[in-house]
């Protein structure tokens, strides 16, 4: 009896092994962070300090290409800025407008100050083909553009909307195909409810070319109410701040923002007209390398031999007979 407790006790220290044995599983490695998106180069500032200021810009040769700019070295293409309007909004500032040549739309152009009018930078992207012009801020925050893309005929009109005053905008189509047409003008009575005009610029299925539209949305989405063959009043129209105002100035050839706190207008800043050109990179031509003159590989003689001189390319002169003596050329005796 002692014998099988000795053994119940060896068999209960002994360590237990399992009935299956145990698979490994494979460690999992930590997936790596993926990188970081780089952040967008800082946008160029402009101050005003009394000068017109000068927008940025550049025209590649695939700018030339895609615009269909008929641009050379010798004549390049003039390239203008445009403004269209300006909206106040406490002491920030918005302008609308585009960069064009004499005969194309090139790009849209906003612009902003956030300390009335001292410096300026873009608040939103460059479109291509686009123009803006109105634009409506409803409160600090709310805020709308109209725009559309001027191709050979206007087409595709559409919104630009903000709802953080600006510091952020988001492209919203009229339609939801593509068609020719311009915003003439909208209104917003709130947040949500807006009323907007579209010229068609010729007339449609219809028979009518001009449009009225009303949203309940914001702008997100809009319902045609009424197509007509003559221009359509809008009951409220929207007035701009009389006391602000873009005008082209001739003899500095700039267009000058100005506000009218008392009886006289007064510069809040200004923006040259003319902003650089599209010329074609110039592709010189080097002239071919002239051919290298065959070298002559010297032969080295071993010892004690000697080059054999060229041969003679004279002509060697026929056999003569030797010269007689007198005696030879003498008479017969």
């Amino acid at each position: 009896m002692l014998r099988y407790w000795f053994l119940a006790l060896l068999a209960a220290q002994a360590p237990q092994q399992p009935r299956f044995p145990q698979l490994e599983l494979p460690k999992q490695e930590t997936p790596p962070e993926p990188p970081k998106p780089e952040e967008p180069p800082p946008k160029p500032v402009l101050v005003y300090e009394g000068k017109p200021l000068k927008l940025p810009f550049s025209c590649t040769d695939d700018d030339i290409a895609n615009f269909g700019l008929t641009c050379t070295a010798d004549e390049p293409c003039e390239a203008y800025l445009e403004l269209a309007a300006v909206e106040p909004v406490a002491n920030r500032l918005f302008l609308t407008g585009n960069l064009h040549t004499s005969s194309v739309t090139m790009w849209s152009i906003l612009l902003s100050s956030e300390d009335s009018g001292k410096t300026w930078t873009e608040a939103h992207e460059r479109i291509r083909s686009t123009g803006l012009e109105q634009i409506q801020f409803l409160d600090l925050e709310a805020g709308w553009i109209g725009g559309e893309q001027m191709l050979a005929l206007p087409r595709d009109p559409f919104l630009l909307i903000t709802k953080d005053g600006g510091k952020s905008w988001r492209k919203k189509s009229i339609h939801s195909e593509t068609r020719v047409g311009a915003i003439e003008q909208f209104a917003f009575e709130s947040r949500t409810n807006g009323v907007l005009l579209v010229d068609r610029t010729q007339t449609g299925d219809s028979g009518g070319r001009h449009e009225y539209y009303e949203t309940s949305t914001g702008g997100e989405s809009w319902a045609l109410r009424q197509v007509s063959p003559r221009p359509i009043a809008l009951k409220r129209p929207r007035i701009p701040n009389p006391d602000w105002r873009v005008r082209a100035d001739g003899p500095t050839q700039s267009y000058r923002i100005e506000r009218k706190p008392g009886e006289r207008w007064q510069t809040v800043a200004a923006f040259l007209v003319s902003i650089g050109e599209c010329r074609p990179t110039e592709i010189k031509l080097e002239p071919p390398p002239e051919p290298e003159e065959p070298k002559l590989e010297e032969v080295t003689l071993p010892p004690g031999k000697s080059r054999a001189p060229p041969p003679s390319l004279k002509k060697k002169s026929p056999n003569r007979l030797p010269p007689r003596s007198r005696n030879e050329h003498s008479r017969p005796d």
